[in-house]
């Protein structure tokens, strides 16, 4: 195992204990925060206001991702957004309106640092050859987050239909842990030399400081207006709205479903096991065939990806009323009544489409955009999280059916742009892999 390996297997586990933290929150906050409501009347705080809040200030802070780490490199870059990950979740227990949402807009400002680092680390642990089978580990491992989070809630929310305080102290305290573990792993990460020096020194040639910094922002503002990157940002826009559907819409909707179970809070957390589930599978597969994507492509995984979230819209859609989203609700869909294992099957379908596109994207950026892969991963992050902004902002106020519509469309559009440029790469170069290009 060669040292490059081991870092990217420090990075997946790093990201997978910061993330069981925060995704397992963003997979409960609304339940979380309406319970406290009805204990606080005071307490105002809603938690598809809070997501998209984070999600506007990651979008807004992701174009000064690059400027930032101009200064400290992605090592120091994860380690500071992480922190703001970890602080996120003390507000949980000392609910407070104001702070809820200025914690929200910090940690979305950490975040755009988080996964800008990130991938600039990923891309300078790989090479062309190997970026798909580092792209697809790195997702397995994320993705494990999923199970560990959600099965310790699935245990502690049993038999309540009300999240009392101390339930919420306990989950709280145990999440808040695991995400400090996870900072520990990123600062064991070792510094790993920029292979975009490799192939251009022109970003070396500016010296640390407020130049380089300038520059960087210059240079993503460059590649934005790229035809290929202008093509790629509709699959990202899709990716962001479908990841604020099944981190935070999905699985409130469940829990809102009264006819699903005698008890629906606990599906909850079984769909996002379901999810975490297609999540790891989907990366594990595609990280231990990364060879073959080298050569057939990225275009079939992520056509492939698409079928599969056409099917489980349609599932959503007969299975879940069109009120869900909004709070608890009696009301059916075309299934009466609603049937726990479609929504668990859908769940995973969820989540396995998601890695089909995420790991996609991850590969491509990572391997042609090598030049600039700071500016690829923070204009991928800027346009996926201005998605997921809108999407929890509207998430509040449109019905289930009027979102899965938008879903669809986007969806659509996404895989015909991502497969227009995969194209474009494969006619210019084979495979789908040109280390040298420069936007």
């Amino acid at each position: 195992m060669d040292a490059k390996f081991l870092n990217v297997l420090i990075l997946g586990f790093g990201f997978m204990f910061v993330f069981t933290a925060f995704q397992t929150m963003g997979n409960i906050e609304k339940t979380i925060l309406d319970s406290i409501s009805k204990e606080d009347p005071s307490f105002k705080g809603d938690a598809y206001v809070s997501l998209s809040i984070i999600y506007a200030s990651f979008s807004l802070f992701n174009w000064f991702a690059p400027s930032f780490m101009a200064f400290t490199g992605p090592r120091v870059a994860m380690i500071v957004g992480a922190a703001a990950y970890a602080g996120f979740m003390v507000v949980f227990l000392f609910p407070t309106t104001w702070l809820l949402y200025f914690l929200s807009a910090v940690l979305g400002a950490g975040a755009s640092i988080t996964w800008t680092g990130q991938g600039n680390y990923l891309a300078r642990c790989s090479d062309p050859q190997s970026i798909s089978r580092n792209s697809g580990i790195f997702w397995a491992l994320l993705q494990c987050s999923m199970f560990f989070g959600n099965i310790f809630v699935y245990f502690q929310f049993q038999d309540k239909t009300n999240i009392d305080a101390d339930t919420r102290r306990i989950v709280i305290s145990v999440l808040l842990g695991v995400a400090v573990l996870g900072i520990v792993f990123l600062c064991s990460l070792r510094q790993v030399s920029d292979n975009s020096a490799d192939a251009d020194n022109e970003l070396r040639e500016n010296q640390t400081g407020w130049d380089s910094a300038v520059f960087a922002l210059k240079e993503a503002g460059k590649l934005f207006i790229t035809k290929d990157m202008m093509l790629l940002s509709v699959t990202f826009l899709y990716t962001g709205l479908e990841l604020s559907f099944f981190s935070g819409v999905y699985g409130s909707s469940i829990g809102f479903t009264s006819k699903i179970s005698a008890t629906p809070k606990e599906i909850v957390g079984l769909a996002g096991i379901c999810i975490g589930a297609g999540e790891v599978l989907a990366g594990g597969i595609f990280g231990i065939f990364g060879k073959l994507t080298t050569r057939n492509g990225r275009d079939p995984i992520v056509i492939a990806g698409y079928v599969l979230h056409v099917i489980t819209f349609f599932l959503i859609f007969i299975n879940l009323p069109n009120s869900s989203p909004s709070g608890n609700t009696d009301d059916v869909s075309y299934i009466d009544p609603p049937k726990p294992w479609v929504a668990l099957i859908a769940a995973f379908m969820l989540g396995f489409g998601d890695a089909c596109f995420n790991t996609q994207i991850y590969s491509m950026l990572g391997g042609v955009f090598v030049r600039n892969s700071v500016g690829a991963f923070a204009l991928f992050k800027f346009t996926q999280s201005v998605a997921a902004a809108i999407s929890f902002f509207y998430s509040s106020h449109l019905g289930l059916h009027v979102q899965l519509a938008i879903l669809l469309v986007f969806g659509t559009l996404g895989t015909v742009c991502f497969v227009v440029v995969e194209w474009s790469y494969k006619r210019r170069g084979g495979g789908g892999q040109i280390e040298d290009h420069k936007e």
